[in-house]
């Protein structure tokens, strides 16, 4: 399948999503938020995908949304703001609960929605010369994309709220410093240092980083019990899985594991 506001690949069990508006700062689109429910579809449906990439085309990541289509639909906005949230959501959340751990390749600014994208990936790899605002109050708007899900329970409330209320401009190595990207690397590297990164996690055990991904999400809406219990449950399904027993075998005969991602 074809995308007008997307380049998608897979490669080496990675799935690459690009953000590709080059020239409007790739910025999030009634189009493009249709296209990522679309492409989560696509990752959704194939086995192969065992990671993910999400990164931008040119010098930016993704500038936010596109407030020029907002206002273009005049008395319209809200009809188009709740579809356009509800496409973007419902991609997010099936990658959210796809096994397939998510990478973001920040390659340049991250404001608005795609500083919220950056918070949903599992992990983050930042250009050097990378920015990130969320840039919503601004224009009198509030958060979309998940952030408000994931960047408390990632960075901490107080730092939330500094974000997201006062509009701060954090640079790269303040991001790496707050928790909100895992690595800063040279601006030509980042998108290879991810696809790296992406390749090693190809190769592992899928089903058990789905299961890291689902108790983390989940975990502060659980009490202690309830949340030892979940992960009773997972660690007791993982070991009757062929990855599972691969895993402990290799361990036992110390050898490298080969995991298939079942």
């Amino acid at each position: 399948m074809s995308y007008q506001t997307l380049l998608y690949e897979v490669a080496d069990g990675v799935a690459t999503i690009t953000f590709n508006r080059p020239a409007a700062a790739n910025a999030m689109s009634p189009e493009c938020a249709r296209e990522v429910n679309l492409v989560s579809l696509a990752i959704e449906a194939d086995p192969e995908v065992r990671a993910v990439v999400l990164t931008g085309a040119g010098k930016m990541f993704c500038a936010g949304g596109d407030l020029s289509a907002f206002a273009a639909a005049g008395d319209n906005a809200r009809s188009l703001l709740l579809q356009m949230t509800g496409d973007l959501h419902l991609g997010l959340s099936r990658l959210a609960r796809n096994a397939a751990p998510v990478i973001a390749a920040v390659n340049g600014t991250a404001a608005g929605a795609g500083f919220s994208l950056v918070m949903f990936c599992d992990l983050a790899i930042a250009a050097r010369s990378a920015v990130f605002t969320m840039a919503y109050t601004n224009a009198g708007l509030s958060p979309d994309g998940s952030s408000t899900f994931f960047m408390p329970r990632k960075i901490g409330d107080r730092r939330t709220r500094e974000l997201m209320l006062t509009n701060r401009v954090l640079k790269a190595e303040e991001a790496l410093d707050w928790g909100i990207v895992n690595q800063v690397v040279d601006d030509t590297d980042v998108v290879q240092e991810a696809l790296a990164l992406a390749r090693k996690l190809a190769s592992g055990p899928t089903q058990a980083y789905g299961q890291v991904k689902a108790l983390l999400n989940g975990s502060f809406e659980q009490s202690l019990e309830t949340q030892m219990e979940l992960e009773a449950r997972a660690i007791a399904h993982l070991i009757t899985t062929p990855d599972g027993r691969e895993g402990v075998e290799a361990f036992m005969t110390k050898r490298k594991p080969d995991f298939k991602g079942r």
